[in-house]
This record gives structure tokens, C-alpha cells and sequence, in this order.
């Protein structure tokens, strides 16, 4: 049997939350709290050393950087939301957060999904000197031309437009 006491703790609770099993109960309610107390905690004291006093804290007593202030009273604002008469200063640090959030899922999304495809259409991987393969890349270019003509309603299919409309149907067929 073992000494270490944290063993038994762990054991303990162990079959507390196995109790569960036979029905919800005292025992297994205690670890329950206990376990999400624990984890709150941890993450706060976490958070409170290596985001409040590392990132704003040291940057602000040490090196005179106030400018590390802004960030700190924006995020502060959060807290207005249990404030009814100024809880609309809590849209502030969400809008930051949102568009932070946009400005680089956007571009990343972009060169991901979008300039890849446009990349892997117009190069020739599998050119080796011959005009076949010079003609099949044309007609792969031409194809993804005339299909996204096709797809693009901002301009009426008349004239011109209509006719490469036309052709990436065929394409699509």
C-alpha cells in the first residue's frame, strides 16, 4: 500500500466518479466540484502568471511600455456587462476580438483555398517539352475560365460574357 497521500486522493476520487455508474449521488457530485473548482483555479492562477504578469504587468513597471495599458482597459471593459447602465461598453472588446478574428482567418482562408487552386491551375506540373501537354494545360485554363464566367452573376450573360458562360456549361457537362 502506499504512503503518498495523493494516491489515496486520487483513488478516492477515482471511485467516486465511478459511482456514477450505480447512480448520481453525494460522492461523485464532490468530485465533480471539486474537479471543476480545481480547474478553474489552476487555469486562473495560469492566466494570472503568464498572461496579467508576464504581458502587461512586467512590459509596464519594467520597461515603461504604458502603451501596454490599452489592451489591458479594452479587455477590462468586458466586465461592463454586469453593469446594465454601461454594458454596452462591453461590444468594445468583442468587436476588437471579431475582427481580429477576421482579419486572419480571412486572408489565411484566401491564400489557402483560393490562390492554391489558382496556383495549381495555371502551372504545368506535368509539362515535359511537348506541345500536347502545352495544349492540354490551355484547355484546363480555358475550362476553369469559361466555368467560373458561368458562375459569376454580377454581369448579365449577354455578348462576350455570354458566350464563355456558354462554353463553361459544355466545360461542366
Amino acid at each position: 500500500m502506499s504512503t503518498n497521500i495523493w494516491i489515496w486522493i486520487a483513488a478516492i476520487l477515482t471511485l467516486a466518479v465511478y459511482s456514477f455508474l450505480y447512480k448520481d449521488n453525494i460522492f461523485y457530485k464532490t468530485a465533480e466540484y471539486l474537479v471543476v473548482g480545481v480547474s478553474v483555479g489552476y487555469s486562473v492562477a495560469i492566466t494570472w502568471h503568464n498572461v496579467i504578469i508576464s504581458k502587461m504587468v512586467v512590459p509596464v513597471v519594467d520597461y515603461h511600455l504604458y502603451y501596454m495599458i490599452i489592451p489591458a482597459i479594452i479587455g477590462c471593459l468586458m466586465f461592463t456587462r454586469f453593469f446594465k447602465k454601461v454594458s454596452w461598453l462591453s461590444k468594445i472588446p468583442i468587436s476588437f476580438i471579431i475582427g481580429w478574428g477576421a482579419g486572419v482567418a480571412i486572408p489565411l482562408g484566401f491564400q489557402m483555398y483560393i490562390l492554391e487552386h489558382v496556383k495549381n491551375t495555371i502551372l504545368i506540373p506535368w509539362y515535359d517539352g511537348n506541345i500536347g501537354s502545352l495544349v492540354n494545360a490551355l484547355i484546363i485554363f480555358i475550362g476553369v475560365v469559361a466555368t467560373l464566367t458561368y458562375f459569376y452573376f454580377s454581369a448579365k450573360h449577354k455578348g462576350v460574357v455570354g458566350k464563355i458562360a456558354n462554353l463553361g456549361i459544355w466545360y461542366i457537362m
